[in-house]
């Protein structure tokens, strides 16, 4: 076993809110194992003086497409999967660069990708993945074009998701996730931007549909997490024990209302939208998907301070594609004049593992948690810039107790 003590830390309580001055933090074989305002005893491998500077736990992007390494996802499902992961390389790389540790995958990645980040083949965040996403024919993940009766690639490449209906086949669907290591299961629970037959404002899955998939999810103790845009969508969800809702921009008050009473999450995902809007079409999107995005951009503004206003849980998404990845910190920027600092950070924190239930696992600097922790410069409870600028504040990132930069 190896250990890393780090002394004269500013440590962020992430769950209350504020700085513990001058503390002493004990990593031990990957898992953080004493955090004190005293001297700790015994020796250990590396001490790192923190200097005063600012120590909290690695950020957590609950909303990522990591193989995503084109917007055009029909051109994706066609590509070679050595390929595509190749690629993700990249990515993943950078993403950790960011301060991000966790990531949750939100269709596309699977237990190879995510075993090679565990095993040190590949550099990047932890992956949760949900394998391929969930959709009816026609639905969400359904990439083929009203004109195209064939499909030229295969639902078990590189694409983010899989075709399926009726309850037996959502069923049996929901299972070979599982039995492949989903640590989530992602349903497409109502039309988007990037799929090409479906409308925005439609319900996909029947509610028996939808009863089974959790059903399976909660079988296997994973959660599940549904991408929905209108009230009309989420509203079916929450009651029938979905935990996450992604997007979300069209909701209602009467959403709000469920979120809390279900203890439901909400994941809004507003850089991408942004992102979408002023590079889309240059970043390979098709011209008319990318209109699709005006239907929602400006509504997710509107969302986001309805759910603050009514005291709904939310996580840190980005939902970003190709190498509109870049712009990863920017929802930090799009929610700042809404949500207060310390719960944006909770949103990025310690919400993500409250919500895959694995609370006490990660976004914490507390005894048991993962070694998972970044040093910022500055505080960022004072101004959350602080975490949109990594090359300029982030002295040190470390995963599982290993360091990936440190310039301490």
């Amino acid at each position: 076993m190896t250990t890393t003590r780090f002394i004269n830390a500013n440590v962020i309580d992430t769950r209350n809110g504020k700085v513990l001055a001058n503390q002493q933090v004990r990593i031990q074989d990957g898992r953080i194992v004493d955090v004190s305002d005293s001297p700790l005893e015994g020796s250990d491998d590396q001490v790192i003086d923190i200097q005063g500077h600012f120590l909290m736990p690695g950020l957590v992007d609950s909303h990522v497409h990591v193989t995503a390494i084109t917007p055009n996802f029909a051109l994706l499902e066609t590509l070679s999967p050595f390929y595509v992961g190749a690629k993700s390389s990249e990515l993943l790389e950078a993403m950790l660069m960011r301060g991000f540790t966790t990531v949750r995958d939100a269709g596309g990645a699977d237990y190879g990708l995510a075993k090679a980040v565990d095993e040190g083949a590949l550099v990047g965040p932890r992956i949760m993945y949900a394998g391929n996403a969930l959709s009816q024919t026609g639905g969400h993940a359904d990439m083929r074009g009203p004109g195209q009766q064939t499909f030229e690639g295969c639902f078990c490449c590189a694409g983010l998701g899989r075709v399926c209906d009726g309850v037996s086949e959502v069923r049996r669907a929901a299972r070979d996730e599982i039995r492949k290591g989903a640590t989530q299961i992602k349903i497409m629970a109502s039309g988007g931007v990037s799929s090409p037959t479906d409308r925005i404002d439609s319900t996909q899955f029947s509610l028996e549909e939808i009863d089974a998939i959790v059903e399976e999810a909660t079988a296997a103790n994973i959660h599940t997490m549904a991408h929905a845009y209108t009230a009309r969508a989420i509203n079916r969800l929450i009651p029938r024990g979905v935990k996450t809702i992604e997007h979300g921009n069209l909701m209602d008050e009467e959403s709000c209302r469920l979120f809390l009473e279900y203890d439901a999450y909400l994941t809004p995902t507003l850089c991408t939208y942004d992102a979408l809007a002023k590079e889309g079409v240059e970043a390979g999107m098709a011209e008319h998907l990318q209109r699709k995005v005006y239907d929602v951009l400006d509504a997710g503004g509107k969302a986001l301070e309805m759910a603050q206003r009514h005291g709904v849980k939310m996580l840190y998404g980005s939902d970003l594609l190709g190498r509109m990845q870049r712009h990863q910190l920017n929802e930090f920027n799009l929610r700042k004049d809404v949500v207060p600092t310390d719960e944006l950070i909770r949103a990025a924190t310690s919400h993500a593992a409250d919500a895959y239930g694995h609370t006490g696992d990660f976004g914490e600097i507390i005894p048991g948690a993962r070694g998972d922790v970044i040093v910022l410069k500055d505080n960022p409870l004072d101004d959350i810039n602080v975490l949109t600028q990594p090359d300029e504040q982030l002295m040190l990132i470390m995963k599982g107790g290993v360091a990936y930069k440190n310039v301490l």
